[in-house]
């Protein structure tokens, strides 16, 4: 059976621009369904991935044509073939809520009803059918079957907190051989990933953008000094719930499009909200560590309860507040539970995934093995296609390597000589970390090292952080995890602490609390991107790397070949290395 899933609300973000014309910019992403993307599962494969890839609009909502067109292709099958074509939101059960209010009412007949995602298909795809196989599912349903099925656990503790699906903003299930059984919901009135957004908006950031910008602040503050006002503003009940009256105090229709209320509320308590391009200060720092400290209070006590009351020894997590790597590793060392698995794509992208893997449940569908391998699901590119686009570039020197050995032994002496290096390897990543085949790498030794990969190549924040990608054996001997614990790592998702002897040795990926949002590589997997974290051990005795994204400030990560060229160009790179290509300028030689 074959099952298409996608996530978005194509008409979100217009309709908000056009009866809210005079917002300051940041304000438009305070909608629903953004992030959209597609996943394609067929009884033998998973291809995904997200519409920013293709169309470069970072975060985009728009229909995920391209995704979707990548999908068919991948699998090898037209549109026809498709038996159900899942979304991963379903607001027809909460229509008579929208009608009771003429706003919402509007805005649930032009962006949220089934009939206009209904006209998107066809219009895209004209005369296939596909408009007629839609399958509305629940997004928090969508988000738990994205997390416990690709997790491998005969049954699981489910969590799964956003900033809102149709009407909650925190679900917990049950999950087992017998499906996903709701246990309790907490409505978005009292949403933890919108308080931390809100937050986010105050410092000065973008809300549903730059959550993880907050998240890096928060170590350099003393969460002591504002934690309790941070949870003054969470009521946290006895039956695993909580409360958040700040969230429902914006009245009008602008204010609660804006959280302008909430936001005065805000600066009434810590004082003015930063602007975006003032400076950051102590008092930010604070902030930040305090909301952070709260968030985690609050996760950990909803999962304290459940646990008791369903005594399970598995957890999994989706939607966008379970990429907060902070928490995760909050929850990972409390011991609540003893196995984890968060899906790496946990943002709304990861919902397309779930969608279609809620519908394949209800056909009574196996769960294909790829599911359960990382998520490397995107696009690759044959020798052909990159020779095309090194013909289509601006000019830049070439050598093909055919032998692998010598190629990482190449591309791992360049980094021990400091040069910073773009990865492209294989099947482009699902979801927003880059796991090596889509990564700009450079030595973690040099103290100036993050300074100069922020301020050069990625153009960003010097307080942000940079991942160390580590060898799967050799990771405990750098890192606190256990050695069962070194798959857990393997998605970058999960903070834990450098080894106190092991900080003067990894300076550039080391946070300023002596933590590391550590990726560890298993040989048997990823054999090229081993080989090469092997093959800088031999030149420098440290099987480390720092990884980031390929991409520079504003812009998804790369997709293409050409793409990967010009941002290679354009960020400063001193080499590209692109499947058995290693690229250079064309004064560096080769």
């Amino acid at each position: 059976m074959n099952i298409l899933g996608i996530s978005g609300l194509p008409e979100s973000a217009a309709f908000k621009r056009r009866k809210f014309p005079d917002l300051d910019e940041r304000y438009y992403r305070v909608v629903q369904g953004l992030d959209s993307a597609a996943a394609i599962i067929t009884d033998n494969a998973v291809y995904a991935a997200a519409e920013e890839r293709f169309c470069r609009d970072k975060g985009t909502g728009r229909f995920p044509r391209s995704a979707l067109q990548y999908c068919l292709a991948a699998a090898n099958l037209r549109p026809e073939q498709v038996d159900y074509l899942a979304h991963a939101f379903n607001y027809e059960k909460y229509e008579q809520l929208f009608h009771k209010i003429p706003f919402e009412h509007e805005r649930y007949m032009n962006v949220y009803a089934s009939d206009i995602l209904s006209r998107q298909i066809e219009s895209n795809f004209p005369g296939t059918g596909l408009s007629s196989k839609l399958v509305p599912v629940e997004h928090h349903l969508a988000h738990a079957a994205s997390a416990f099925y690709p997790s491998g656990f005969e049954e699981a503790l489910v969590l799964v907190t956003d900033g809102m699906g149709e009407y909650q903003s925190s679900s917990v299930f049950h999950a087992s051989s017998g499906g996903l059984t709701l246990l309790d919901e907490i409505s978005g009135l009292h949403s933890l990933g919108v308080l931390y957004g809100v937050f986010t908006l105050y410092l000065g950031f973008w809300m549903g953008f730059d959550e993880y910008k907050v998240m890096g602040l928060a170590p350099y503050g003393n969460p002591r000094r504002y934690y309790n006002e941070c949870m003054n503003l969470i009521c946290l009940q006895s039956n695993g719930r909580y409360t958040i009256p700040l969230l429902f105090s914006n009245e009008s229709v602008l204010e609660k499009e804006t959280y302008a209320t909430s936001l005065r509320t805000l600066a009434d308590i810590f004082g003015p909200a930063r602007a975006p391009h003032e400076a950051i200060t102590q008092r930010h720092h604070d902030i930040a560590a305090a909301i952070q400290a709260a968030l985690q209070t609050a996760v950990i006590h909803v999962l304290d309860y459940w646990q008791d009351q369903v005594q399970s020894e598995n957890l999994c997590m989706a939607g966008g507040v379970a990429l907060n790597c902070v928490n995760n590793g909050v929850i990972r060392r409390s011991k609540i539970f003893k196995s984890m698995y968060v899906q790496p794509a946990s943002g709304d992208d990861g919902a397309a995934l779930g969608a279609a893997l809620v519908v394949r449940a209800r056909e009574n569908c196996h769960v294909p093995s790829a599911l359960k391998s990382l998520p490397l699901w995107g696009p690759a590119y044959s020798t052909a296609q990159i020779e095309e686009a090194i013909q289509r570039s601006e000019p830049v020197a070439v050598q093909y390597v055919d032998c692998e050995d010598e190629l990482v032994q190449l591309a791992a002496r360049r980094l021990a000589e400091g040069q910073i290096l773009a990865w492209f390897q294989g099947e482009m990543e699902f979801g927003p970390r880059a796991l090596g085949n889509r990564s700009i790498l450079a030595d973690p030794r040099p103290e100036n090292m993050r300074d100069r990969v922020n301020a050069l190549i990625k153009k960003r924040e010097g307080f942000r952080p940079f991942a160390p990608i580590v060898t799967q054996e050799k990771a405990d001997s750098y890192f606190m995890l256990e050695d069962h614990e070194a798959a857990l790592f393997s998605t970058m998702l999960f903070v834990t602490q450098v080894r106190p002897e092991k900080r003067s040795a990894l300076p550039a990926v080391t946070h300023v609390d002596g933590s590391a949002r550590v990726q560890t590589v298993d040989k048997k997997q990823r054999s090229r991107l081993w080989k090469l974290l092997s093959a800088f051990e031999s030149e420098t005795e440290i099987p480390v790397l720092l990884n980031t994204s390929f991409n520079v400030k504003g812009q998804a990560i790369v997709c293409t070949p050409l793409e990967a060229i010009s941002t290679f160009l354009s960020a400063g790179l001193d080499a590209l290395v692109m499947e058995n290509f290693l690229i250079t300028r064309p004064s560096a030689g080769q």
